[in-house]
């Protein structure tokens, strides 16, 4: 099953921790990519109660809000894309049963990765997986192909009275 959490609502990443957890709990084997991101925020810390079966990887070299991206940055999506598709394929070695594109969206919107390259990695996908892909934006390409889409809509948000990122809650 594929499964995209998009739009402009806050809870798109936190959802899908939601499902690893829950996957973690049933003793599952969960792999998490993280697109675009380069910090190791607070979920990262969780790999540590489950090492033998939580792997996070980041691919993205640092942030893009207000910067264009470089070739590095390409090159970092492209070798996550490489990663994960290896995995969607795998039958031996290293099984996962849930995989987490984190913010794919977001690297497919930035054109970082093409939608092309992406969709055919998700269609040669091998076995029982769950697949989650998340962040703003998904192409309708990729809505069609999914078997759950998720449309989180922001209707109030405690951005807009100034809070911040809040270390453990959003960050």
């Amino acid at each position: 099953m594929i499964q995209v959490y998009t739009g402009n609502g806050k809870g798109k990443s936190t959802a899908a921790f939601g499902m690893a957890l829950r996957a973690l709990g049933a003793g599952k084997r969960v792999y998490i990519a993280q697109f675009v991101k380069d910090m190791r925020y607070s979920e990262c810390f969780i790999e540590d109660y489950f090492q033998d079966r939580l792997k996070i990887e980041q691919w993205g070299a640092s942030c893009l809000l207000n910067r264009e991206a470089t070739d590095e940055d390409y090159a970092m999506a492209e070798r996550g894309l490489e990663r994960c598709a290896t995995l969607l394929r795998n039958r031996e070695g290293e099984m996962y049963d849930l995989i987490i594109l984190d913010e794919l969206n977001i690297a497919l919107y930035m054109k970082l990765l093409p939608l092309e390259k992406v969709l055919d990695a998700l269609k040669s996908i091998e076995g029982d997986r769950e697949v989650i892909i998340t962040g703003r934006y998904a192409p309708s390409e990729l809505l069609a192909l999914a078997d759950l889409v998720t449309d989180m809509q922001e209707v109030k948000h405690y951005y807009q009275k100034g809070v911040l990122s809040r270390k453990g809650f959003d960050c």
